[in-house]
């Protein structure tokens, strides 16, 4: 089994089928060792979506986990778009979007969670640039939605 993977199964996380686009778009593109990564959606470990407003359907600990499912679903991308995780050289930029409502400010706490996932997996090379805004509304209801753009590795 591969390294990333591995870690993986040790925290307790297994990875769940890629999503597919929910439009028409690519679910990831690439140019050079740069891959960029299409939105995915917070769904939970049945595929069920996590869907709620911060700060008056969800608390920030219930926004944390649903980024976290977000995570593991852009890395089972990654994996469908590498072969391996292994291959992830960095990942560069995160982009969370959380779903808030007006009163609600703590959405960094909220996309820690696909931090925290992605530091603990690529130790420094987990570490990146990022992004959380909170938002009024995102498509089908989701909790949080996030995106990132990743280093391949070319070796």
């Amino acid at each position: 089994m591969a390294k990333i993977e591995a870690k993986l199964a040790e925290l307790g996380y297994t990875l769940p089928p890629p999503p597919p686009p929910a439009g028409n778009y690519l679910p990831a593109t690439r140019s050079g060792n740069i891959m960029w990564l299409a939105g995915v959606g917070s769904r939970g470990p049945d595929g069920t979506p996590i869907v709620g407003k911060l700060g008056s359907d969800l608390t920030a600990e219930q926004g944390y986990e649903a980024a976290q499912r977000c995570a593991l679903n852009l890395l089972a991308r990654m994996k469908a778009e590498l072969g391996d995780l292994d291959s992830v050289g960095r990942i560069l930029k995160v982009v969370g979007m959380v779903n808030s409502s007006p009163e609600f400010g703590e959405q960094a706490r909220v996309v820690d969670g696909a931090s925290d996932l992605f530091v603990a997996l690529f130790g420094d090379r987990g570490r990146h640039a990022r992004s959380a805004p909170g938002m009024g509304a995102l498509p089908g209801g989701n909790a949080v939605i996030v995106e990132c753009v990743i280093e391949v590795d070319q070796g």
